[in-house]
């Protein structure tokens, strides 16, 4: 009777949980792929805690769910040479546009470490990926297609053999850099140390409102440690025209390594807001810090500039404002006649027909003395 009187009590006080309504499972070992794929529906939260070290062979693919909570539990996860990690599978952009009712949570992985990527998300909305590290994946780390709304937060990426953190459109049928992005995604306190073959550290497809906060790229020299654009088709030898891509958010980003090709790169719509703010360049660059196509790139409190920087632009007259900065990060706006340089400003490898350069876009305000 008792029992049955504080059973009403919390009834009637909303505190008595739903039977099958919440569900942890924990992650036994051997073949993680295996256990997914059986994953109970009433699943929503799965712990890896019943060993040290986890395997998959294969993808480990994730079911549709309001929420589901993926637990590291401080484990090691070593994936097959084949596998895409933590997936989804999309058919078309009419099976993406559903799933973005999905989220997932996954966080506190000691290490993931192997396969084709760590974690390939797809299509949806609210996801966060957490103090987890990621070692050696060939092709990305993370790749986040359709990822609105998502955030990763101190994550460690270690020698990834191509690209370390990748936001980016759908790329299934029926998806195009208008309809699909991983728009108003936030990176917090990421770090990516590049391996000899890393051609990007952190690189943003077609997707708007991207915030980076207080990332760092390290180890050895990538291509690009930030490769930033909205072209449409990936032609980058023509100006991104993407009509929904708006604006981009870079601040407190530390490099501590020589870009192979060039640091940042930007190639966004003309009226698209890029801010750069407070970009630390360790030690001497033998590449462009920044190559600019397009965009309006907004350069504030860059307080330290090596006397051989350069930012080089491939169009005519770029859209750049410089505000705070360093004395050296000088560009004289008076250029004239058929001039490609002016002060750190230079034009190189021009696109077609953009031979001299103009300065009618570029303005200097409140240097540093």
């Amino acid at each position: 009777m008792r029992n049955l009187t504080r059973t009403l009590v919390l009834f009637y006080l909303g505190l008595l949980p739903v039977l099958g309504l919440c569900k942890e499972y924990i992650v036994p070992t051997g073949d993680v792929s295996a256990f997914f794929a059986k994953l109970p529906a009433d699943a929503t939260t799965v712990r890896f805690s019943a060993a040290a070290e986890y395997r998959a062979n294969g993808d480990i693919v994730l079911p549709a769910r309001q929420l589901l909570v993926i637990d590291g539990a401080g484990s090691k996860l070593i994936l097959g040479a084949n596998s895409h990690g933590f997936t989804v599978r999309i058919a078309d952009q009419q099976e993406a546009n559903k799933r973005t009712s999905s989220r997932y949570t996954i966080r506190d992985f000691a290490a993931i470490e192997g396969g084709r990527k760590a974690i390939d998300l797809k299509a949806t909305l609210g996801s966060t990926i957490s103090n987890c590290r990621f070692t050696g994946q060939t092709e990305a780390a993370i790749d986040l297609r359709f990822c609105l709304m998502a955030r990763v937060q101190n994550v460690l990426v270690t020698n990834p053999a191509k690209r370390g953190i990748v936001l980016r459109q759908g790329d299934w049928p029926g998806a195009n850099g208008a309809n699909s992005q991983s728009n108003s995604t936030v990176l917090d306190q990421c770090r990516v140390f590049c391996s000899k073959t890393t051609t990007q550290a952190f690189t943003i497809l077609n997707t708007g409102g991207v915030r980076m906060t207080d990332c760092i790229s390290e180890g050895a020299g990538p291509e690009h440690d930030l490769f930033l654009s909205a072209t449409m088709d990936g032609n980058e030898e023509s100006l991104a025209r993407n009509p929904v891509v708006k604006s981009f958010h870079l601040s407190n980003f530390h490099v501590e390594h020589k870009a192979r090709k060039a640091s940042i790169y930007v190639n966004m719509p003309v009226k698209a807001v890029v801010d750069l703010q407070n970009v630390y360049w360790n030690g001497p660059q033998t590449a462009p810090v920044i190559l600019y196509m397009s965009g309006q790139l907004n350069l504030t409190d860059i307080g330290w500039w090596d006397k051989g920087y350069v930012i080089a632009t491939r169009v005519t007259a770029p859209r750049i404002n410089v505000d705070r900065c360093h004395n050296g990060l000088s560009i004289d706006t008076k250029v004239g006649g058929a001039a490609t340089r002016s002060g750190v400003l230079e034009l190189r490898q021009p696109l077609l027909g953009q031979a001299t350069l103009k300065l009618d876009h570029v303005r200097v305000q409140r240097p540093s003395m």
